[in-house]
């Protein structure tokens, strides 16, 4: 799909790219400065690894709630529903300092310390997306949907380390609450067609004919995010915090460029798709990037490091639309929000279980280095399984 292509989706496709830009800003502008906020509020790294945990497993809970019973109960009405919990606990983490309180609304609310997608937008906009788009520029309408997000995250990141200066880290944090009451008023402008016409018949979680292969694919995506989840990006700025001693204004320019970069390599992956197979495409990217990561830490100096860095996001997104398109392409019309919300709710524990063992690690200033080796290991351990389990698939196409 071109750039000008973009102007011929329905109102509903342009308005699902606006939302997903403005969240990602957030999410990018907060996972910046999080850390260094938590730690100027003197909340200690073994204590902040254990509420980016929860953080990540109350959004567990919240995606879970709300993507399976989207399809029935209405995209819009549940998408509003999680504006207004990200817009919560923003405004609770601007007003105190009080660790107990922070703790229960993160978990309650939807925080991204990641500057990655947590909560229940994703499956259920990429639901709506399917609904009013053609299968056959599925793929690229997920391309151009990821590198929106890439791009968001990337401006947010920049963003954030500009306004670290002017504001100070808690403007920031008022930033995200902000635009989580705008997130919430463009919802309110979705329109009827991106709902299901015919409600389904209720199931367990939404699921019915096609529950074994979106569970088969649910923890594989589960072992790919809980190795992510030892380099949330939040972590990875700390690192550069220690290691090089990187102020939060370079930071959030290096990851607007990592951001970026990655952005444009999701643009890449449909023409790959369409020649070499939608699984084949989430592998073969996949691979080089996690060898990228492990990599990174191994640099003597800031230059290299960034360097490696940026090499690693300009392959690392080409496996997301494809897997996006992979899921829905698996599951019928009326299982799409919930297939989304089960493989977004396994990513989501799979990522909130690594922040704990990763805030230990960089507790101990000779281990700072290995949530690098253990994600790039891991991710590699996924890839392998991933092909060995779907590459024979008929719908291995874009």
């Amino acid at each position: 799909m071109s750039g000008s292509t973009l102007w011929t989706l329905p109102p509903d496709g342009r308005l699902l790219l606006l939302t997903r830009f403005i969240r990602l800003f957030a999410y990018g502008a907060l996972s910046v400065v999080l850390v260094l906020y938590l730690t100027g509020l003197g909340i200690g790294t073994q204590q902040i690894g254990v509420l980016f945990t929860l953080t990540l497993i109350g959004d567990t809970a919240v995606s879970l709630w709300l993507s399976t019973r989207a399809d029935r109960s209405g995209r819009r009405r549940m998408l509003i529903v999680g504006a207004l919990l990200m817009a919560s606990a923003g405004i609770v983490f601007a007003l105190t300092r009080t660790f107990l309180v922070l703790l229960v609304a993160a978990t309650i609310g939807v925080i991204s310390p990641s500057g990655n997608e947590v909560g229940p937008f994703l499956p259920i906009e990429q639901a709506a997306l399917a609904h009013v788009v053609p299968s056959d520029r599925r793929t690229s309408v997920f391309a151009w949907y990821t590198l929106t997000g890439a791009f968001a995250t990337a401006l947010g990141s920049l963003g954030a380390g500009v306004l670290s200066h002017a504001i100070h880290y808690r403007g920031v944090v008022v930033l995200y609450a902000a635009l989580g009451i705008v997130l919430g008023l463009a919802f309110m402008r979705l329109s009827a067609a991106a709902e299901v016409p015919a409600p389904p018949t209720a199931a367990p979680f939404g699921l019915s004919r096609s529950r074994n292969v979106v569970l088969r694919l649910a923890a594989l995506f589960a072992l790919d995010s809980f190795a992510g989840g030892f380099v949330v990006q939040s972590f990875a700025a700390y690192w550069f915090y220690l290691r090089f001693g990187v102020d939060p204004a370079t930071l959030g320019v290096i990851f607007f460029g990592a951001n970026v970069l990655a952005g444009l390599s999701a643009l890449v992956a449909s023409r790959l798709a369409a020649r070499f197979g939608l699984i084949r495409t989430m592998v073969f990217t996949h691979l080089p990037s996690n060898v990228l990561l492990i990599l990174v830490p191994l640099m003597p100096s800031l230059p290299l490091a960034v360097a490696v860095l940026f090499a690693r996001f300009s392959i690392s997104q080409m496996d997301v639309p494809t897997r996006q398109a992979y899921l829905l392409a698996v599951v019928s019309p009326e299982e799409r929000s919930a297939a989304g919300g089960i493989a977004g709710v396994a990513r989501t524990i799979g990522a909130g279980l690594a922040p704990i063992f990763a805030g230990l690690l960089f507790s101990r200033p000779p281990l700072i280095n290995a949530p690098f080796f253990i994600a790039g290991t891991l991710k590699i351990v996924y890839d392998l399984l991933l092909y060995r389990g779907f590459a024979r698939s008929t719908l291995n196409s874009a």
